[in-house]
């Protein structure tokens, strides 16, 4: 994003010398439109009801039928509105008309949208994604979401997403890079670069915000808005890296967590907001609250009613509120009655203002008719790019030279969701339309595949023993697609148990007995518990939920015209007790071993089904002579990859560290750093890969960083548990 001119921090200045009290507070305030209708209860109940199956979704619907939205005009009018959650560009140029040309000031609206993994064209989902490890491909997706949302007059994204994530039963997982800070931290910075630094026209750029801040992905259990507690080191060294790094690339703003951490919410922590994003990150955007979380803070028993609410907020930095009215009823009597400081609020509407003047609102409010339409058919640069991002995301978990498939193979397609257009865009995918969608089965028959569907079961159905026995009979070879519904992942979506939803278990185990060769393709938003399919199933493809482009995406990897290079940014479990289970542990004292009193479980296996970093390929890879070169600042790490397969194809050459011997526990292993290498058949390559100094340190539990002397374990390999190791003395 551009920065401020002087005459537009002048600008900004002048405004807020001449804005009323009514006015500042307009600005920190956020709605989404009012719905209203002849409810009997009120409009979030329907939500609810529906969300739960007391009503059907047609119920729901015929009930809308009679409802109007509300977009507050008159509160606008009086200037009492800076943001509105809405996507129809028509209604952001009405109520940006209004917003400019009929209240006093003409301060123009900050239109804001979930755009997690695209906008008209969806890409994976960030789980997904992150596994192509390809910094310049998110950066790629990040910058089309931000032109396709831009000509719809959003400019501000609710993303990146880039909590932390060690837990498979938490849903949101799927939305964010996964559970290694480190990669977290490379996604984070490229996903703003894409956003908001669009050089060859600064009218397509957006203001990214970062969410959810913070430790939201540590919640007890894996269970949704529940409570996290962690040390200090471990909310520095682990959750909070990734924001770290994305403030350091410019983020405009940030959105607070639902989560208490340590006893305080997110949506009230100072030391969070204030000491540490603001002061010691030095953060200059602002801060929004997520959907209710002010009121929630009456919920959770830190403030006793909505103005106490309120006051902490902002007290602790919150400068804009989502949805709740709190900050528009309260914050006046507050500041007047001298309960809170008019600093407060001063600095944050300057933070607001200072955004809005950034993306150009002030100069371009309103979107035209040309671009409204400009996407209502996707390019073919976008088309293309949603393909690559996909391929490269499919991360091959099994094959027992059951793949790739012969052009020539008759093929019986089974499971539901090979066929539902709308379960391949995934969680958060508000703006994806079903018409642009392509299905497994309808990707194999763009390749002209001989294939024949047949449904037989999906995560939620029984099984059509007709259809198992069609598709046994007639089929050389059986492809299921299995997984999750799109809602079974996603916000609100915590699952106890992360086997293979309903029967589809069953209908495997079906096929499998049939003697014929079986390919499970996974459609998922998490990681699974997969032990007996791994077991029993030849050939395993994670799929994830793709976007828009997936069934031509997972058909070119069937067949082999692409060689799958993806790697799981995320542990799976052997089973759903083990969670939750990450690469990255504090090392213990009795480290898990076959004897009784070691850390591990009686009746689960040690080890996860497939670790951190794991992906096969249609070629295998070697590595050789490992060797590490110390320089003043860097230690240089090289490796010899040689593809020793009869395919060319991309390898992710990861590097991993261990501090030995430290004044805290560190972890077992560290990603430090990585690099995507394609090499033909036979070809071998000398990879280096450099590791600063300065990233070999940690922060303690006074969050303080530290670099200590001593032995470090260095490790280059394909994963996080098949490498290469040397040791090496470091003095710094």
């Amino acid at each position: 994003m551009k920065e401020l001119t002087d005459k537009q921090k002048a600008k900004i200045d002048e405004l807020l010398e001449k804005m009323t009290l009514e006015e500042k507070i307009g600005q920190m305030n956020q709605i989404s439109p009012s719905i209203v209708g002849g409810f009997d209860v009120s409009f979030e109940e329907l939500i609810e009801m529906m969300t739960d199956g007391r009503i059907s979704k047609e119920e729901f619907e015929h009930m809308m039928e009679g409802a109007t939205q509300d977009f507050h005009d008159d509160v606008n009018r009086a200037g009492g509105l800076g943001s509105v959650l809405v996507s129809d560009p028509k209604v952001i140029n009405k109520l940006q008309k209004i917003a400019v040309e009929e209240t006093r000031l003409g301060i123009p609206l900050i239109i804001g949208f979930d755009v997690i993994h695209g906008f008209r064209t969806v890409f994976p989902i960030a789980l997904a994604e992150a596994g192509t490890f390809e910094p310049e491909l998110f950066e790629k997706t990040g910058r089309i979401a931000a032109k396709e949302s831009r000509a719809s007059g959003i400019a501000w994204h609710f993303a990146p997403m880039i909590d932390i994530s060690r837990d498979a039963r938490w849903g949101r997982i799927s939305e964010g890079p996964g559970e290694d800070p480190y990669l977290a931290s490379v996604f984070a910075k490229a996903r703003v670069r894409g956003l908001q630094n669009d050089d060859e026209n600064p009218e397509n750029y957006v203001a990214a915000c970062l969410k959810h801040y913070v430790a939201y992905g540590a919640c007890e259990s894996g269970r949704d808005y529940n409570t996290t507690g962690m040390a200090k080191s471990m909310l520095h060294n682990i959750y909070l890296s990734p924001f770290k790094a994305a403030v350091s690339e410019g983020a405009a703003t940030v959105m607070a967590a639902f989560n208490d951490l340590n006893g305080v919410p997110c949506t009230v922590n100072s030391y969070t907001l204030r000491n540490i994003l603001k002061e010691s990150y030095g953060f200059d955007g602002f801060v929004v609250s997520d959907a209710n979380a002010i009121r929630e803070c009456i919920v959770h028993g830190i403030a006793e009613d909505e103005k106490d609410a309120a006051i902490k907020a902002v007290s602790a930095g919150m400068d804009m509120d989502m949805g709740t009215w709190i900050y528009h009823n309260e914050l006046k009597e507050a500041v007047e009655s001298g309960k809170l400081d008019i600093s407060y609020i001063d600095e944050a509407v300057h933070r607001i203002l200072s955004i809005k003047m950034r993306l150009g609102l002030f100069e371009k409010p309103y979107v035209t008719d040309e671009q409204m339409h400009r996407y209502d058919q996707l390019p073919e640069e976008h088309l293309s790019q949603a393909l690559e991002v996909a391929e490269k995301s499919i991360v091959l978990l099994k094959n027992d030279d059951v793949l790739p498939l012969k052009k020539t193979a008759k093929i019986s397609l089974t499971g539901a969701l090979a066929d539902m257009p709308e379960e391949v865009l995934g969680s958060w995918s508000l703006s994806g339309r079903a018409s642009d969608c392509v299905t497994i089965y309808q990707g194999l028959k763009n390749k002209g595949a001989d294939v024949s569907y047949y449904p037989c079961c999906g995560p939620e159905d029984s099984i059509n023993e007709a259809e198992v026995k069609a598709a046994i009979s007639e089929g050389d070879i059986i492809v299921a697609v299995v997984g999750e519904l799109v809602s079974m992942s996603g916000e609100a979506s915590s699952r106890a148990d992360i086997t293979l939803p309903g029967r589809q278990r069953e209908l495997l185990k079906m096929l499998v007995d049939s003697g014929k060769p079986v390919v499970a393709v996974l459609m998922n938003g998490r990681p699974l518990a997969l032990s007996w399919e791994d077991k029993h199933i030849p050939a395993i493809l994670e799929c994830w939920h793709l976007g828009i482009q997936m069934g031509n995406a997972v058909a070119n990897v069937l067949f082999g015209d692409v060689n799958p290079s993806g790697k799981l940014t995320c542990t799976f479990p052997a089973m759903t007790g083990q969670c939750p289970m990450y690469y990255n542990s504090p090392r213990t004292g009795r480290p898990g071993s076959k004897s009784k009193f070691t850390s591990r479980y009686l009746d689960a296996p040690l080890e996860p089904l497939y670790p951190f970093g794991y992906g096969l390929s249609y070629t295998s890879f070697e590595y050789l002579d490992m060797d590490i070169k110390e320089k003043d600042d860097c230690l240089n790490v090289s490796v010899v990859l040689k593809n020793t397969g009869k395919r060319d194809g991309s390898e992710v050459v990861q590097l991993y560290m261990h501090d030995v011997s430290a004044s805290i526990v560190r972890p077992v292993k560290e990603l430090k750093g990585f690099s995507k290498e394609y090499l033909k058949a036979g070809e071998e390559r000398k990879v280096t890969i450099t590791l600063p100094k300065n990233q070999m340190g940690f922060y303690d539990d006074n969050a303080v960083y530290h670099l200590e002397d001593g032995k470090f374990i260095i490790y280059i390999g394909t994963n996080s548990k098949e490498c290469l190791e040397q040791e090496i003395i470091i003095n710094f």
